[in-house]
């Protein structure tokens, strides 16, 4: 999905605004919960189930089946520069194309596998097993990688079918961690479910500032059941619509400064971070200046709940509708 559209600006004019914000749009300072002595620091959170700690920005890469020279660099840059920012977790699919082949083919040319943490995705429709054994397979064959640490069941398709399975492939130290996606609301309560019988590892939901219902009944399970939770459309996506482009042209809240935020996308990731039960968002990002100004928000100070309401109250009453 383009960034830019007419009479909108692009991402980078979006920050230079942002920076250039004073008096911001009104709302008051809030104090924060996150303080650093050091706004370098790199902010990491736990995995519930091992203690292994991962930074709180990862990748998203569904824009990553492509073939010409031109977005293969792009995102070879995006893929060798990631590590140097801080960050380790990349999550893609089958599903995504010919996404899994392109980051196989690219870490190999790069030699920093073992600087990544790859999460990918199965799934067994009609509760077909041996089918999601095939793709199993081929995703270790697309992704040249020895070891997958993540592996998901994708939109819950044949989850129950596919629990076995997960855990056998784990036993067996051909993946790391366990877990299941969604990215609809609609899916929410059997995600609840399939949380409440079996010991995952991960979850993947989408949530956002303009996209809170999984902070109802998803993300305080997770937190009760001891489940780490990686983000998607940490940025609004097709459903909600892209809020960096419906940011576009306004300037920085005042209170954007304190929390060490310098675009509206790292004021978007640190207010996904900053909820308790999310250890990593997965904002798509194809260009090098997006992953950049993305993994910003990994370090400084985040929200607390006091100014995460406040923030909360000012996208509903000022930018609920923006266009």
């Amino acid at each position: 999905m383009s960034r830019r559209s007419p009479h909108r600006y692009s991402r980078r004019e979006i920050i230079e605004a942002g920076l250039l914000a004073g008096a911001g749009l009104g709302l008051a300072r809030a104090p924060l919960a996150h303080h650093t002595s050091d706004p370098r620091a790199l902010i990491e959170r736990a995995i519930p189930s091992t203690k292994e700690k991962l930074p709180v920005v990862g990748l998203g890469t569904n824009n990553y089946s492509v073939t010409a020279a031109e977005d293969l660099a792009s995102r070879r840059e995006v893929l060798r520069r990631m590590p140097d920012l801080g960050g380790r977790l990349v999550d893609t699919a089958p599903a995504y194309g010919r996404s899994e082949s392109v980051i196989g083919e690219l870490v190999a040319e790069l030699g920093n596998r073992d600087e990544l943490f790859l999460a990918t995705k199965v799934t067994a429709e009609n509760d077909d097993t041996a089918r999601a054994a095939a793709m199993f397979e081929d995703s270790f064959r697309r992704l040249r990688t020895g070891r997958i640490d993540l592996m998901q069941v994708h939109n819950l398709t044949g989850a129950e079918a596919l629990m076995p399975l997960l855990r056998k492939w784990q036993d067996a130290k051909r993946i790391r961690y366990t877990g299941i996606t969604t990215s609809n609301a609609a899916q929410y309560a059997p995600m609840a479910e399939l949380m409440r019988r079996h010991p995952l590892d991960f979850i993947q939901v989408d949530y956002s500032i303009a996209n809170r219902g999984a902070a109802q009944q998803v993300l305080p399970l997770a937190r009760e059941r001891g489940m780490a939770v990686l983000v998607n459309m940490p940025f609004g996506g097709r459903r909600g619509g892209n809020l960096i482009a419906r940011l576009s042209g306004r300037p920085l809240p005042e209170w954007a400064a304190d929390i060490d935020a310098a675009s509206w996308p790292q004021v978007l990731l640190k207010y996904v971070i900053s909820h308790p039960a999310v250890t990593c968002a997965i904002p798509g990002t194809t260009k090098l200046a997006h992953l950049e100004d993305n993994q910003q928000a990994a370090r400084g100070r985040l929200p607390d709940e006091a100014l995460r309401n406040k923030m909360e109250q000012y996208w509903d009453a000022t930018l609920s509708d923006a266009t």
